[in-house]
C-alpha cells in the first residue's frame, strides 16, 4: 500500500533579501538591509525590535505603501507565489484589504474624523465588491459586532471622536477583516491602550483571524505581548534580522546578544520578584491628599473624574497610581500639584495646605515639586536647544546668574546620563529616550522633592524603558526624591514602586504594598488588571507548538497537523 504524501505547506508571504533605502538631504539611508522571512497560512509571526529597526518599513513594503522618499533597492516580496514588490498600483489596491488586511497603530490618524464609523467600514466592502450599496451598511454593523463593539448599530452611526481608544482600535480590526483576508498585518495595534483593553482587542483579533484561517504578522516592541501571542519571533536590529525561531526557543535559549538584551530589558518578561515591600510610614508625609473630588461639565452632563480620593506619599517613596484610561489617575495628579482646583477635599505638601495657598506663597512652594509627562516628543519645545529647555525653570525662578545657570545645566545633563555636549542639540536630533532624559533634567533643575511621573516610559522601547527606570532608581537613591508614578503597565509598576493605589471610575478600590498587591490582590478589579498582563504561552512538554489561532487556521485551510489531543 502506497503512503499518501502530505501536502507541502508553502509560504503565504515570502520576503527574500529585501533592501529598502530612503533618500534624505544627507544622502541615502538604509532602512532594510537584506531581510528574509516567511509566513505560512494560519501562522502568527511577531516582528520585534526597537524604533528604527525597520519593522514598519517592512510592513509598508509588503503592502506597497512605502513613502515617495523610499525605494526598494533589491530583493523580492511574494504573496501566495506572486510578486508584489514591482506590481502595478491597481494590483496592489486589489490586494490590500481583500487578501491582506492592515491594522495600523494610531486609530486617531487612521479614521476619517468627519465620516461615520459604519460608512468607513462599509467602504472596504464596497471597494472590493464584497457587498452591495444596500447590503453594505448592515454587514458593517455585523463586522463591528464581531470585532467586539457593544451596541454596534449605535456605534456605526457615531464619529471616531465619540469612541474610546479601544473602541476605535476595534473599528480598525473590523475594517481589516471585512473581506476575510489571508494575512493580517497588525502594526503596534495596542501600544497606546491600557493592559485590560489591549488584551480584549488582541483576544478579538486572534479570535477573528483564527475563525477566518488568516495568518498574522504582529509588529511590536512589546516582547511580553509577542511572547504571549506568536508562534515565531523575528528579531530586527538596524534593518537586519539578527535571530528568528519558535517563540519558546527564543525566550528560553536566545542565541544573539541583542535578543538577550531585549529580553532582559522587558519588564513583562524579566524574572518577577515579589515586588517592593511596604515601608514603615512617616509621621508627617511629604504629600497628603484627603477626600478629593473633581467634576467636569460635558455638554449638559456632569462627569465625576475624581471621587473622594485620599492618599499619602513619604519622602523617598514611590507610590504608583494604576488604572485604565478615564480612571482619574492624571486628574488626581493635577489636583495634587494644584494645576487644577478640586471641588472638595484638601492637599497638603510637607504639612502646608496647598489648596489654600495663593499667589507668591503658592509659587514658592511649587518649585519643590515637578512633573514629567508621557510623551517626550510633545513635551519639549522643538524650536529651543536642549540647554535652553533645561534652563527654563532656572530662568523662571531667577535662580543664579547666566554663568551659574550654564553650570547647573551641564551638571543636570551629566546627572541624567547625557553629558553637556547635548546642550547644543534640538529635540528633533534626539531619540525618544534622550528626549525623556532631557525632560527629567528639566524637572530636576530646581532641586524638587517630589516628581510626578505621568506614564514616563509608555512611549519608549523596552531597552530604553529599562534605562529610564534605572535612571529614576539611581536619582531617587542619590537625591531622596519621592515619586508619584502614574502608569497602566503593571510590569513597570512592579519594577519601580513601593506602594500601589488602584483607581477605578475616580475612586481608589485598593491600596497597599507592591508585594502584597501583586501576591494577594483583594479587589476584583485589581485581579482583572493583573490578569491582563501579557505572559508567555505555556508550550507543551514535547516542544514548541502552534497557537490556537494556527490550529484553527489549519483546520480552516484543510492543512495537515497533529491530532488535537496532542496539542
Amino acid at each position: 500500500m502506497t503512503a499518501v504524501a502530505e501536502p507541502v505547506r508553502t509560504a503565504l508571504l515570502r520576503v527574500t533579501d529585501l533592501r529598502v533605502r530612503y533618500r534624505t538631504g544627507d544622502g541615502p539611508v538604509t532602512a532594510l538591509d537584506g531581510i528574509s522571512l516567511e509566513i505560512r497560512p494560519g501562522e502568527v509571526v511577531a516582528l520585534i525590535g526597537e524604533s528604527g529597526s525597520g519593522k514598519s518599513t517592512l510592513a509598508q513594503a509588503v503592502i506597497g505603501l512605502l513613502p515617495e522618499s523610499a525605494e526598494i533597492d533589491g530583493g523580492a516580496v511574494e504573496f501566495d507565489g506572486e510578486p508584489v514588490d514591482h506590481t502595478s498600483e491597481r494590483a496592489l489596491r486589489d490586494l490590500r484589504g481583500a487578501r491582506i488586511g492592515f491594522v495600523p497603530q494610531d486609530p486617531g490618524l487612521s479614521l476619517n474624523p468627519v465620516r461615520r464609523i459604519g460608512v468607513q467600514v462599509a467602504e472596504a466592502l464596497l471597494v472590493h465588491g464584497r457587498a452591495t450599496r444596500r447590503g453594505a451598511p448592515g454587514r458593517a454593523v455585523e463586522l463591528l459586532g464581531e470585532a467586539g463593539l457593544d451596541r454596534p448599530a449605535d456605534r456605526a452611526r457615531q464619529y471616531p471622536h465619540q469612541l474610546s481608544g479601544g473602541q476605535r482600535q476595534r473599528v480598525l480590526i473590523a475594517t481589516a477583516l471585512a473581506c476575510s483576508p489571508d494575512l493580517v498585518i497588525a502594526d503596534e495595534p495596542t501600544s497606546a491602550l491600557d493592559a485590560t483593553v489591549a488584551r480584549r482587542v488582541l483576544d478579538r483579533l486572534t479570535e477573528r483571524t483564527a475563525a477566518r484561517g488568516a495568518a498574522v504578522l504582529l509588529i511590536t516592541h512589546d516582547l511580553a505581548t509577542a511572547a504571549e501571542r506568536a508562534d515565531r519571533l523575528v528579531v530586527l536590529r538596524d534593518g537586519a534580522v539578527v535571530e528568528e525561531g519558535p517563540t519558546a526557543r527564543l525566550l528560553t535559549a536566545p542565541e544573539h546578544t541583542y535578543t538577550r538584551e531585549l529580553l532582559d530589558s522587558s519588564p513583562g518578561l524579566a524574572a518577577a520578584g515579589p515586588g517592593r515591600a511596604e515601608r514603615e510610614r512617616a509621621e508627617l508625609p511629604l504629600l497628603r491628599i484627603t477626600a478629593l473630588r473633581k467634576r467636569f461639565r460635558l455638554g449638559g452632563a456632569a462627569l465625576t473624574a475624581v471621587d473622594g480620593v485620599s492618599l499619602e506619599l513619604d519622602r523617598g517613596e514611590t507610590l504608583a497610581l494604576v488604572g485604565e484610561s478615564g480612571s482619574g489617575k492624571s486628574t488626581t495628579a493635577r489636583l495634587a500639584l494644584r494645576l487644577a482646583d478640586p471641588d472638595a477635599g484638601t492637599v497638603e505638601f510637607d504639612g502646608q495646605p496647598l489648596t489654600a495657598l495663593r499667589g507668591r506663597k503658592l509659587r514658592e512652594l511649587r518649585r519643590r515639586f515637578q512633573i514629567v509627562y508621557q510623551n517626550p516628543y510633545g513635551s519639549l519645545d522643538p524650536r529651543q536647544r536642549v540647554a535652553d529647555i533645561v534652563a527654563e525653570p532656572l530662568r523662571a525662578y531667577r535662580t543664579g546668574d547666566r554663568a551659574a545657570r550654564t553650570a547647573r545645566v551641564a551638571e543636570l545633563l551629566e546627572q541624567v546620563g547625557l553629558g553637556s555636549g547635548f546642550g547644543g542639540r534640538r529635540p528633533a536630533e534626539l531619540s525618544g529616550g534622550q528626549r525623556q532624559r532631557v525632560a527629567i533634567a528639566r524637572a530636576l533643575a530646581l532641586h524638587p522633592e517630589l516628581l510626578v511621573l505621568d506614564e514616563p516610559v509608555s512611549a519608549l522601547d523596552a531597552s530604553v524603558q529599562a534605562q529610564i527606570l534605572a535612571l529614576l532608581d539611581e536619582l531617587q537613591q542619590r537625591l531622596g526624591l519621592a515619586y508619584l508614578f502614574i502608569s497602566h503597565d503593571l510590569a513597570v509598576v512592579r519594577r519601580i514602586s513601593d506602594r500601589v493605589a488602584v483607581l477605578r471610575n475616580g475612586r481608589i478600590v485598593e491600596t497597599g504594598g507592591t508585594a502584597d498587591i501583586f501576591a494577594a490582590p483583594e479587589h476584583e478589579y485589581t485581579r482583572e488588571l493583573l490578569a491582563a498582563v501579557p505572559r508567555p504561552r505555556k508550550e507543551p512538554s514535547a516542544g514548541p507548538g502552534p497557537s490556537p489561532a494556527a490550529v484553527a487556521a489549519r483546520d480552516h485551510a484543510g492543512l495537515p497537523g497533529p491530532d488535537k489531543e496532542t496539542l
